[in-house]
């Protein structure tokens, strides 16, 4: 459940009210951590909400730190991208303005509560877009 790069990590599903913390899980990947366990990856379902404590910040890439910046939304529905692509990060959060991250784009220590998780389809038409790509070793 958890993105690709996390499948060597102790993980669990989310539940509503878990308060997550980013953390850099040492394999290049950043995901959210369980308050019980920082060691612990926990893993959403497309369409999981979330919200923020404060405004996310996407950590700085290049070599002078250009390009961090902060989203200005402290809330998010949970989304898999590039669900084409098998060894590429798919794990983002979709803002309300449309804009759509990286989980591993977002600056380490950042918390964010689980407001809701996603209502189970009913149908294999409502399941497909919110299937998990499947981990290839």
């Amino acid at each position: 459940m958890c993105d690709y790069s996390l499948h060597n990590v102790q993980s669990r599903s989310a539940k509503i009210g878990d308060k997550l913390t980013t953390r850099n899980f040492g394999f290049g990947t950043r995901g959210f951590a369980a308050p019980e366990d920082a060691g612990m990856a926990v893993c959403l379902l497309p369409g999981t909400e979330l919200a923020f404590s404060q405004e996310p910040a996407c950590a700085a890439s290049g070599v002078l730190g250009w390009g961090a910046k902060t989203i200005n939304h402290k809330t998010a529905i949970f989304r898999q991208v590039n669900k084409d692509r098998p060894h590429v990060h798919h794990d983002a959060l979709e803002f309300p303005d449309g804009e759509t991250i990286l989980l591993t784009e977002l600056r380490e220590g950042q918390e964010a509560t689980v407001l809701q998780l996603p209502a189970q389809p009913a149908t294999a038409a409502e399941r497909a877009p919110r299937e998990r790509v499947a981990y290839i070793g």
